[in-house]
């Protein structure tokens, strides 16, 4: 319980500090509900830093999206790429706590996200997550 109000609360801050009106969807924190901020789609899953950054590398390799640019500061891995189109997509995993982490992804240019290549990145992470 302590930790499904965790999730909400880190939530509640990120809608909070961005300034932005946010989107979400779903029954709670972790089961299917996503923020979107800014052309950044956001979900929860419950699932360990390590998994969570190997589903990404993997699924980003599948679409045969070359990895430009990775940075991580020991919380968070921020992770640049681009599509076959060369569109450009960014997928941001951060730790939340052992069991649980946050992807973002952005797709596209400034002023012109392409929303629907996020959520389907999502739903590929959301498949293999629970592999």
């Amino acid at each position: 319980m302590f930790k499904r109000w965790l999730l909400l609360i880190t939530l509640a801050h990120t809608l909070l500090t961005t300034g932005c009106i946010a989107l979400v969807v779903g029954a709670g924190a972790g089961a299917g509900a996503f923020a979107y901020v800014n052309g950044q789609l956001s979900r929860t899953y419950q699932a360990s830093y390590e998994k969570t950054y190997a589903v990404c590398h993997q699924i980003l390799s599948d679409l045969k999206q070359p990895i430009l640019e990775e940075k991580t500061d020991g919380t968070q891995t921020t992770i640049r790429s681009k599509r076959v189109d060369q569109t450009p997509m960014t997928v941001r995993i951060r730790i939340i706590d052992s069991d649980w982490t946050e992807v973002s992804v952005r797709t596209g240019h400034v002023g012109v996200w392409k929303r629907q290549i996020s959520e389907q990145f999502h739903e590929f992470l959301a498949e293999r997550i629970l592999e």
